[in-house]
């Protein structure tokens, strides 16, 4: 079998699409990774073998899902082929034979291990006394070959070099300080053997004073220089590590909702965090490595000049030390993705113990959320213990040979004095040169493991580059209404099914009107789809089936035009560390108080706001006064009132209010709704009865359309969900 290809996973929940990867690149093909993440229906949990199936077959595989024991996969089972390990993780069996399994595990590499161990992570159960897991096998078919590789995209060094090269004047002043300072550097050497060999042997007293002087002037100049140097250096890296860090984050903006919904909190914090890596590369070690280069040519032919031998002996201890700090570069690689996903699981759950401390403590779970939490600590532990002894290692290694060599110098320079080949200065003239030399090496390797580190870096952040903006490029601004008058919305044939092999659809082959200027409710059991149904409207995810506003296709609007026409109010709106203000005026920069006080009078929230100290000013949020449910969903009303939009969402906008305030924040709410197209999602019937429409939806799907009167007297799915609200018997 030739060598298997292998890719690590970027992500937790990677595994699967990664080992498809693979197992495409063995066969010769290579193919996106994000493309075999959307063929297999990657969601939040990851994918399913059924979705990873789907994926294979789609780009020219032919599958077989087999549940067998471990002899008739060594007899019979095309290899490579997928495995289900630990009931969690996929991973690909390269090689089987009696006794031993060879494993390509994206998320460890590749291992060999015995059969014994192999069937007790993989076996799910025992038939006839044997222990069985299940496996995905694949095969190639003609239309693998006939179809072309994914073209490589994303990030490269080249594109990061592009910050580097915007500061090109700062640059040439670099360069001109580097040159400048290894000319200050390349005077010392001969000003030591200077003195040795003419003021020390003439005992020239003066010569000694003038040298010691040329010195002191020489260390003043190079001083001012580095200080220079510094100074310009820490510009840079300030600059492009804002610029770095902001083009990922317009980036991130640009990205569809769906993308969030798949992605852990933990993963793209810990991304943010792969930009600073960049940054200390371009401007660390980059530039340093410059500096180190200039010095290791300038101090190695002096050093070539003085003795061939001594260079020769310099020259391969460092080759040497380069090749033995090189070795330790693959699992230092392995160590940094297994830290990425444990730092990672680490940023999610301490979010979670601080947001989740009332639920923690009213459950009585802290100790239970305590040991979770120390476990991972505990794995990252193991990690750091192991990076520690991988350094230690290669330290060791590193410091006999760097040492040896530095001896080997050592004695031969010495040799060389006592055989009246070199003078006592030219000897200490090059011990100065060999240890200006000593640094450039360590810099050079230091950035070779920071390239490594960068590029690791580089193919995570492209998983984020390589995704499709929510706009799309061919989209042009459609026009919608302005003032009042939002046109009437419809659906024809409308179906929708999250990410993931195997998921029922949410919502069915839905057809419905949405009369311009009319009150529409949507109204059904929880998971019927109504809150996904406001979400295609708002433009969160692709779907199947044919939207329209007025006589406008509904894909030729951008996101960004349509929802600056929408005021939404979401079950999980959030409420952002602000003062009350902004977050009510949340779009502008700089508040209109007029539409304050009106949105804030519709929300009949002023009371509330006036009581307070700072009125407006008040800051709200994790990081000011906490507010009750119901007065965040009274400033996330006026949120969307502040809006003044042409169209309203409310998804159980009003769940959480009193009777008192309920009614009062609907009487207001009707007068501001005039003209306008409003969409309810509500279970409460003081919030719907008096709408224009009303939509029942049952298992993603419209069973029933009319007023409260027409569909009370019809007695079906309506009436039954607000019998008891009504009183109304059986």
């Amino acid at each position: 079998m030739p060598k298997f290809p292998f890719y690590q996973q970027l992500d937790q929940m990677d595994c699967g699409p990664t080992c498809l990867r693979m197992i495409a690149k063995f066969h010769g093909r290579n193919l996106n990774l994000q493309k075999l993440r959307n063929a297999s229906g990657f969601s939040r949990e990851g994918v399913t073998l059924l979705g990873i199936a789907e994926a294979a077959e789609s780009v020219g595989f032919r599958t077989l899902a087999v549940k067998v024991h471990f002899e008739k996969l060594v007899k019979d089972a095309t290899l490579p082929c997928i495995i289900h390990w630990q009931q969690n993780h996929f991973v690909v069996l390269v090689e089987a034979k009696k006794g031993s399994a060879l494993l390509a595990d994206p998320g460890k590499g590749i291992r060999k291990m015995s059969e014994a161990d192999f069937c007790e992570h993989w076996a799910t159960s025992q038939e006839e006394g044997k222990p069985v897991g299940v496996a995905l096998l694949i095969e190639t078919t003609p239309a693998f070959f006939e179809q072309e590789d994914d073209k490589k995209s994303g990030l490269d060094f080249s594109y990061i070099l592009k910050y580097l090269w915007s500061y090109k004047k700062l640059l040439f002043q670099l360069v001109v300080g580097l040159v400048v300072g290894s000319g200050l550097q390349l005077v010392l050497p001969f000003l030591t053997q200077s003195i040795v060999d003419v003021g020390i042997q003439t005992r020239n007293l003066n010569f000694i004073y003038v040298m010691l002087a040329a010195q002191l002037m020489l260390f003043a100049s190079r001083t001012v220089v580095e200080f220079i140097r510094s100074w310009i250096l820490l510009h840079i890296s300030i600059r492009i590590n804002l610029s770095i860090l902001s083009d990922f984050l317009i980036k991130l903006m640009k990205l569809p909702m769906s993308f969030f919904d798949t992605k852990m909190f933990g993963d793209i914090m810990q991304r943010i965090g792969d930009h600073s890596r960049i940054e200390q590369f371009l401007t660390g070690q980059t530039l340093s490595t410059l500096f180190s280069l200039v010095n290791l040519l300038i101090f190695g032919s002096v050093l070539g000049m003085y003795s061939m031998t001594i260079f020769t002996i310099f020259m391969v201890g460092s080759i040497l030390y380069a090749f033995w700090v090189i070795l330790f570069l693959k699992e230092r690689r392995k160590l940094d993705f297994k830290m990425f996903d444990v730092s990672a699981k680490n940023q999610g759950s301490l979010v979670q113990l601080i947001q989740g401390m009332q639920e923690i403590k009213l459950a009585n779970a802290e100790h239970l959320k305590r040991w979770e939490w120390e476990r991972i600590q505990t794995k990252m532990f193991q990690f750091q213990t192991k990076g520690l002894a991988l350094n230690q290692y290669q330290q060791a290694g590193a410091f006999f040979l760097n040492e040896g060599k530095n001896i080997l110098i050592t004695f031969f320079t010495a040799k060389a004095v006592v055989d009246g080949q070199l003078t006592l200065g030219t000897m200490l003239a090059v011990q100065y040169i060999i240890g200006q030399l000593n640094a450039p090496i360590e810099s050079l390797i230091r950035f070779v493991q920071s390239a490594q580190s960068a590029k690791i870096s580089l193919e995570r952040l492209n998983e984020i580059h390589e995704l499709d903006d929510e706009e799309k490029e061919n989209q042009t601004k459609a026009s919608i209404h302005t003032g009042y008058q939002g046109a009437g919305i419809s659906l024809k044939n409308i179906s929708f099914t999250y990410p993931g092999a195997g998921n029922e659809p949410v919502l069915k082959d839905i057809n419905l009107e949405i009369p311009q200027g009319k009150v529409t409710a949507i109204v059904g059991m929880s998971g019927s789809g109504k809150t996904t149904l406001l979400k295609l409207l708002l433009k969160f995810y692709d779907l199947k089936g044919d939207i329209k506003v007025g006589n406008t296709p509904f894909d030729s609007f951008r996101a960004n035009q349509w929802r600056g026409k929408c005021g939404v109010v979401m079950q999980d709106s959030f409420i952002f560390s602000d003062t009350i203000a902004r977050n009510i005026a949340l779009g502008d920069e700089n508040p209109n108080i007029e539409k304050l006080y009106h949105a804030c009078e519709v929300a009949n929230i002023m009371e509330f706001i006036e009581s307070l100290p700072l009125g407006f000013n008040t800051k709200i949020g994790s990081e000011g006064n906490g507010i009750s449910q119901g007065q965040k969903q009274r400033l996330l009303i006026a949120r969307a009132v502040y809006k003044d939009p042409d169209y309203l969402f409310f998804d159980e906008a009003t769940n959480a209010l009193d009777a008192n305030n309920e009614k009062k924040i609907l009487e207001n709410l009707s007068a501001f709704f005039h003209g306008r197209t409003v969409i309810v999602v509500a279970h409460r019937l003081s919030t719907v009865k008096n709408a224009d429409q009303i939509v029942v939806l049952h298992k993603g799907e419209i069973i029933e359309t009319g007023t409260h009167e027409s569909l009370t007297v019809k007695r079906g799915e309506y009436f039954d969900l607000v019998k008891n609200q009504l009183e109304l018997g059986n």
